[in-house]
């Protein structure tokens, strides 16, 4: 029996919706800088009163933070809820991609920069107005170029709310001088000179 979602001899019928290009007809510039986090960045003391989770409500707790971790906490306002009174996930997003992204720059050699590359949230509960919200960020590995860190969030009594984890990309430290001029490629012999291609 066919669906009557269908049409006839089984087939799917055409979409109502309008066609989109696949890629956007957007122009291109040149060689545009890669955007990257600006040198030295600031440490976990100066993020106890700067910053965007500073901005919303949440503040790094010192007393609990180190090399590798980072805990974060702040309590739900009215302004944390979504449409349905209880806390927006952004929220969580929010606490959780800043405790991690504390300790991995607990973890950065002086000049080395670091950004958020890829951030996964797993919601268990949801919280309310007036709950104490913790989140604590931990390293799990440091590479030459790519940090991995996980975090928990609980709530009150250490009920659990949430985790997630994330991987973060380290900028090495840029050179002070110019970058050095590159040597000229060297013919393997036995091997023509390569030629300019004529017009």
């Amino acid at each position: 029996m066919v669906p009557a979602s269908f049409g006839a001899g089984g087939t799917v019928p055409r979409s109502t919706y309008p066609r989109r290009p696949l890629a956007l007809d957007v122009p291109r510039t040149g060689n545009l800088p890669e955007p990257r986090p600006t040198p030295p960045l600031p440490d976990l003391a100066h993020a106890v009163r700067h910053g965007f989770h500073h901005e919303v409500g949440f503040k790094v707790d010192l007393a609990r933070s180190g090399r590798g971790t980072c805990t974060v906490t702040g309590r739900v306002e009215a302004r944390h809820l979504n449409i349905n009174s209880v806390v927006h996930g952004g929220v969580y997003a929010t606490i959780l991609d800043t405790a991690m992204g504390g300790a991995v720059i607990s973890m950065l050699r002086p000049g080395e920069t670091a950004a958020t590359t890829s951030l996964y949230v797993e919601y268990f509960r949801a919280a309310r107005e007036g709950d104490t919200l913790t989140a604590r960020g931990e390293v799990l590995r440091r590479g030459r170029h790519f940090v991995f860190a996980e975090g928990d969030l609980v709530g009150e009594g250490g009920r659990r709310l949430s985790q997630a984890h994330g991987t973060w990309y380290i900028w090495a430290a840029e050179p002070a001088g110019p970058p050095p001029k590159r040597s000229p490629r060297r013919r393997r012999p036995g091997t023509a000179p390569e030629r300019s291609a004529q017009r």
